[in-house]
């Protein structure tokens, strides 16, 4: 694909992620795309044709600890089907990366599947490296999770 063919912006508000939903998990609402958009630390780059239809996100959100230096954490990547093996999710990741050196980070870093070979195989074109220790936990219904009564976590 030719390079210029697309470019990576910034999104340039929420209606424009409420349009872009097709890219991401589940429909972007006007409230949610607000209220990340304008908090301290979140970035979201799209990719997009020249006629400016956006065929890919990334979106990050900076984390600091104490007594780390800040990282940016990728919290989502996503490419078209139709504009897949392109170079474009790792023009997404070089692009946040520019962000996040910009902002102070000193590392990035994310999570996915096992078998997810084509993340893994970006991650790894740019450098990243494979921790096979980590093991990320999920409370995906945290109010019933935490709930009057229910037992803690046990490992």
């Amino acid at each position: 694909m030719d390079p210029t063919a697309w470019t990576i912006d910034p999104a340039a508000g929420p209606a424009e992620l409420v349009a872009a939903s097709d890219l991401f998990d589940f429909p972007v609402s006007e409230h949610g795309a607000t209220e990340f958009l304008a908090m301290p630390g979140h970035r979201l780059l799209l990719a997009r044709t020249a006629d400016g239809t956006a065929v890919g996100f990334v979106s990050g959100v900076v984390m600091r600890h104490p007594d780390k230096e800040p990282e940016m954490f990728v919290y989502e990547l996503g490419v078209a089907e139709s504009h897949r093996r392109r170079g474009i999710a790792s023009a997404l990741l070089r692009a946040l990366a520019l962000e996040a050196l910009a902002l102070g980070c000193t590392g990035m870093w994310t999570g996915t599947e096992r078998g997810n070979v084509a993340a893994l195989a970006t991650y790894g074109s740019l450098g990243a490296t494979v921790d096979d220790e980590s093991v990320f936990i999920e409370w995906a219904a945290l109010a019933e999770a935490f709930a009057p009564g229910t037992t803690p976590f046990s490992a």
